[in-house]
């Protein structure tokens, strides 16, 4: 006989990558998890996954067992986090992904305070700024600053967003501040390379315009982004979640070409077609409220 157990296991191992990190995101010992699946594989009677000492990867059986046991560990996820909700608590498992940056400096310290409310919530936030996918990945929901474009996902907006060109002081002295967009095509830039290099678009009376300057540096981390641009390697575009407190002690100055870039928002998303869970949808109300309109990092910039 399949026990609920043994599903959850096998999504977890394939969603995971590894033996170890399923038994971690379960909070189970690896021998326990590697048990679990193998028993789920014996009432089956196929095997699910190749293992290898190297890799996991899914066998033919595996590939189409797959989404019936998501289906089957979400609805049971779904069954007693509604039952809890009856009973007026919060509770149950959530998978989350954020990008680091936003993440350590505004999401984790909006989160704590609820959670600590909510205490039988059990939270997974995973820190990535790759573009990753809540359905195949496993997540109950993403957070992404910037456009949303997969129509596969229903987006939220949590805050508004603003983005500033800013360089260094020394970077200015060294190369001279731009005056126009034309100008931006002279200077070197410090990229965010996940978001693609049509990401400086600025808004004209003649439509956007999407400026490409020297690449100076390109970087997939916008904690290193906001520490490039401080130490003079050239010129980013940074939201004011990150560069407020360099603009406010003069780290960076602020540069105004005559154009602003395109304005932008910060989601939470969930795979279309799934009911979001009510602590779901308490988590994206108090990130809205905690944010504000505007949001608390904007005024001082």
């Amino acid at each position: 006989m399949m026990k609920i157990e043994g599903i959850a296991a096998f999504v977890a191992v394939v969603e995971a990558g590894s033996v170890s990190e399923a038994a971690r995101r379960l909070r189970l010992s690896k021998s326990v998890v590697s048990e679990r699946l193998a028993e789920l594989e014996r009432a089956l009677g196929a095997m699910l996954v190749h293992r290898t000492t190297r890799k996991l990867t899914l066998t033919e059986d595996g590939a189409a067992f797959l989404e019936r046991a998501r289906r089957i560990v979400r609805e049971m996820e779904d069954a007693a986090a509604e039952m809890a909700e009856r009973r007026g608590t919060l509770s149950g498992p959530l998978r989350i992904a954020a990008p680091v940056t936003f993440g350590r400096l505004h999401l984790g310290p909006a989160l704590y305070p609820f959670l600590k409310a909510h205490s039988q919530i059990a939270l997974t936030l995973d820190m990535d700024d790759r573009r990753v996918d809540p359905a195949s990945d496993g997540y109950d929901a993403i957070i992404r600053h910037g456009a949303i474009a997969d129509s596969r996902l229903v987006a939220w907006k949590l805050a508004r967003s603003r983005r500033l060109l800013v360089a260094s002081p020394d970077y200015i002295t060294r190369h001279g501040k731009p005056a126009s967009l034309s100008d931006l095509n002279d200077h070197r830039g410090v990229f965010y390379t996940n978001r693609g290099a049509a990401d400086w678009r600025f808004q004209t009376d003649d439509g956007t315009v999407i400026i490409r300057a020297m690449l100076g540096l390109g970087i997939n981390n916008g904690d290193m982004l906001h520490d490039a641009a401080i130490s003079g390697l050239g010129i980013a575009l940074l939201p004011t979640f990150i560069a407020g407190p360099a603009i406010r002690d003069s780290r960076l100055i602020e540069i105004d070409v005559g154009a602003r870039p395109e304005p932008e928002f910060i989601y939470m998303a969930h795979p279309e077609g799934r009911n979001p869970s009510a602590k779901l949808r308490a988590i994206a109300d108090h990130l809205k409220k905690t944010f504000g309109d505007p949001p608390y990092w904007d005024p001082d910039c």
